[in-house]
């Protein structure tokens, strides 16, 4: 089995999906038709709940809610890009993600997105083996484990995810890049050239204001409450997706005055509007400069 074929890609325009925390007080089956009717393709939904603030949890184990969600999904023909979000804690046991990781692959996932909040910097083994043993349990469902870096989690940057992922050698490992988060954390748009293409496969899309906020406070109630609609502020989206192959993208984007002024559905509606008025002629150069320099 190939991990690096994108079955959700098979044309050149890509899908755009909307991420659970854009809308994160909403079950999956709003989730779905308020993106149908915003016009997105696909959704990212949260199966694995972190328990934050006005959070909804759905659980795989609850049959109605899965019901409903597989209703949704056929009666408006989206996709379901990725599933959220295992998390790599000090008591970590991946076997508890298995029946996420069951149910996303029923619903036509591809992708687990993971990421570290162990509170020690020196359990890089532990980290290790936590995220290589979710990738095992996720290969026979047929899912990449994505490892994202938040720039307030164990994981910071672009090199610390990617020495984790290397180290693991998982064949369905991957490495999601969040815009936000790569702006945060002060990654150098060169070094995307220097991770290999196979790890990549989809991007988070979001903006924010020039200037970075210096304390873990300020970049959580950034990254959860006020992110803005790609073109409002600092993030260069054409030099990161030129940098990156084709991918799909997945918009995450909570901001609760937006949500308030305008509604979930109208707010979901300008995220998509405004993504792809930002970038959605921006394709990936990335082959092409590859292909220079064989």
């Amino acid at each position: 089995m190939s991990y690096q074929a994108n079955k959700l890609q098979k044309h050149k325009e890509p899908l755009y999906s909307l991420a659970h925390l854009t809308l994160i007080d909403a079950s999956v089956p709003e989730l779905i038709f308020i993106a149908a009717r915003a016009g997105y393709d696909a959704i990212s939904p949260r199966f694995i709940p972190m328990n934050i603030t006005d959070e909804f949890c759905c659980y795989p184990e609850d049959k109605a809610l899965v019901q409903a969600t597989k209703y949704a999904l056929k009666t408006t023909g989206l996709k379901v890009l990725d599933i959220e979000i295992a998390r790599i804690t000090e008591d970590c046991d991946p076997r508890k993600f298995k029946p996420a990781l069951a149910l996303g692959a029923e619903l036509g996932a591809e992708r687990l997105i993971m990421s570290a909040w162990t509170k020690s910097r020196d359990d890089r083994n532990f980290v290790i083996d936590c995220y290589a043993e979710t990738c095992q349990l996720a290969a026979p469902y047929g899912l990449t484990v994505d490892l994202e870096f938040p720039s307030f989690s164990r994981l910071r940057n672009l090199d610390e995810t990617l020495d984790i992922v290397r180290a693991a050698a998982q064949p369905n490992s991957g490495i999601l890049v969040d815009t936000l988060y790569l702006h945060l954390s002060r990654v150098d748009l060169g070094e995307l050239l220097h991770v290999p293409e196979k790890y990549f496969h989809f991007l988070h899309i979001s903006d924010c204001l020039p200037g970075i906020a210096d304390t873990k406070a300020g970049m959580i109630q950034l990254a959860r409450d006020a992110r803005l609609y790609p073109g409002e502020g600092w993030i260069d989206f054409k030099g990161i997706i030129e940098r990156l192959p084709p991918l799909n993208y997945s918009i995450e984007l909570p901001n609760q005055a937006r949500i308030k002024e305008l509604g979930h559905e109208e707010h979901a509606r300008r995220c998509l509007y405004h993504a792809k008025q930002q970038f959605g002629n921006v394709r990936s150069a990335r082959h092409i400069k590859n292909a220079k320099a064989a």
